[in-house]
């Protein structure tokens, strides 16, 4: 994998963030949510390993963009979930936040796209320590990356909808369904 860039998957479960380790193969810190600062357990990883975020917050959300501006500027790459939730039980793609293909283009640093196929089977989003698991494989693809070299924010809403669309139909074609 190319050091630094972003890797952008559809968010389905907990297990996305803790199996990225597997197809990582260098540092990359993570977008999440500023909450998980208050679940104890999560607080002790969070602080070392996240970039996190106050999704009500525009102050906060542009203070996390210079932070992770700052980390690719060190050679670190980013995971971004750029549905920004995790939606409850399906496989289905929520709409994706510009930020992610802002700061590719931004830092001119290629996309990853991502797609956890089943982890929501596995490990539902019931909130935490009220998710229900199942034991089985994980099914990830993880995609060539895809250059931002020579683009300009003239390309965001492209770029955003290519990697949407690789997502979304890839999910579509495992599930044979059309969200």
């Amino acid at each position: 994998m190319p050091k630094p860039c972003i890797f952008v998957g559809n968010h389905t479960s907990y297990l996305d963030i803790i199996l990225s380790p597997f197809y990582i193969d260098h540092l990359a810190l993570y977008l999440g949510k500023a909450e998980l600062l208050k679940a104890p357990l999560f607080k002790i990883f969070f602080q070392k390993m996240d970039i996190p975020v106050n999704r009500k917050s525009r102050t906060d959300a542009v203070r996390s963009m210079k932070r992770m501006e700052a980390e690719i500027d060190k050679g670190r790459s980013m995971v971004i979930f750029p549905e920004g939730t995790i939606p409850v039980n399906t496989h289905k793609t929520l709409p994706f936040k510009n930020g992610a293909f802002k700061l590719a283009i931004d830092k001119q640093i290629p996309i990853v796209p991502v797609v956890n196929i089943n982890n929501y089977k596995l490990l539902q989003n019931g909130g935490f320590f009220k998710s229900f698991g199942r034991p089985g494989i994980a099914k990830i693809i993880v995609f060539e990356p895809i250059s931002t070299k020579g683009m300009t924010e003239e390309n965001l809403v492209d770029l955003r909808d290519r990697v949407f669309n690789l997502i979304n139909n890839t999910l579509n074609d495992y599930y044979g369904t059309k969200n």
